[in-house]
């Protein structure tokens, strides 16, 4: 199957602009904020380990397997914290959901 490559660029500017969101709501629960704030540094490693490299689509490249999982491993908790947050945090909430498009038309 031909999967597109992760979106570096694309990526960073809308983990950019979960922190963004995440600072301007300061009514998340305390459970929420941290769960999210793993799920983003889950993200950010990967990114930080060349995660475009071994996060193409290909899921558990050779060149950073590990990487490739924990990004695969975030989707499921991005689409709970989403849900989570629709009724008061619509913003975050499209947010993070135009973070697992961008994941999903990479394949992960």
């Amino acid at each position: 199957m031909n999967q597109m490559p992760l979106d570096r660029e694309s990526l960073q500017v809308l983990l950019a602009k979960v922190h963004e969101r995440l600072s301007e709501a300061g009514s998340v629960d305390t459970a929420s904020r941290e769960q999210l704030r793993q799920v983003m540094a889950d993200l950010e490693r990967a990114l930080g380990q060349g995660g475009t490299g071994g996060v193409t689509g290909a899921k558990g490249a050779a060149s950073a397997p590990g990487v490739a999982g924990a990004v695969e491993a975030s989707t499921p908790r991005l689409e709970s914290l989403a849900v989570r947050f629709e009724a008061d945090h619509p913003g975050l909430a499209a947010t993070l959901r135009r973070l697992i498009d961008l994941l999903g038309k990479a394949g992960i």
